[in-house]
């Protein structure tokens, strides 16, 4: 297994990590935030999904570089990203940080995309991630990090920045995944 496809797998492998940091309320302590409280489990998790998804982005460019691109990274790569945003966004609502119309609706494109990748697949054909849902995947990454943190650093200003980048993701969402259909349409009309 080469390196960006090893990076991928250890994305995968800190989510239960990420979900245990938010899901169990640990009484480490808190610290104030402008008018919000930020819990240091909450901070912990939140560090973690930032470095987990910096290796989306890593693990990217290393294999782009050094033509390591392999069937099993075009699988594991946006697999690691579903399970990391998922559990993420799940985690949101059940803190009551982020609405759960707007994950149903992200979680949903995702499962839509992957039917349509597995269909392809069992047609032969890898379909990779365009730039609109590359775009999407950065501000739903962004989103999450500054909801996990409680808004910090935009909290002192009272500027809702990570639910505002939250509703963006979900427009980028929608489109990429319109985009996506469109662009691969034929792969359902010509599937056997």
């Amino acid at each position: 297994m080469n390196i960006p496809n090893q990076m991928t797998l250890s994305r995968i492998l800190l989510i239960p990590i990420f979900m245990i940091l938010l899901a169990i309320p640990f009484n480490w302590s808190e610290w104030s935030i402008g008018e919000a409280v930020l819990p240091v489990s909450h901070f912990a998790a939140a560090l973690l999904f930032i470095v987990a998804a910096a290796t989306d982005w890593v693990d990217g460019y290393y294999a782009r570089k050094y033509n390591l691109i392999t069937n099993l990274g075009k699988f594991l790569d946006p697999l690691a990203d579903k399970l990391l945003v998922a559990a993420a966004l799940i985690l949101l609502v059940e803190q009551g940080l982020a609405p759960g119309w707007i994950t149903i609706i992200i979680i949903s494109r995702e499962f839509a995309v992957t039917g349509l990748r597995l269909v392809a697949a069992g047609e032969g054909i890898v379909l990779a991630a365009g730039n609109m849902g590359k775009l999407k995947t950065a501000t739903q990454m962004i989103a999450i990090a500054v909801l996990l943190l409680h808004n910090f650093p935009f909290s002192y200003a009272g500027i809702p920045f990570g639910l505002m980048m939250l509703y963006l993701s979900l427009i980028f969402t929608i489109i990429s995944g319109v985009d996506y259909f469109v662009k691969n349409w034929h792969v359902m009309r010509d599937s056997k």
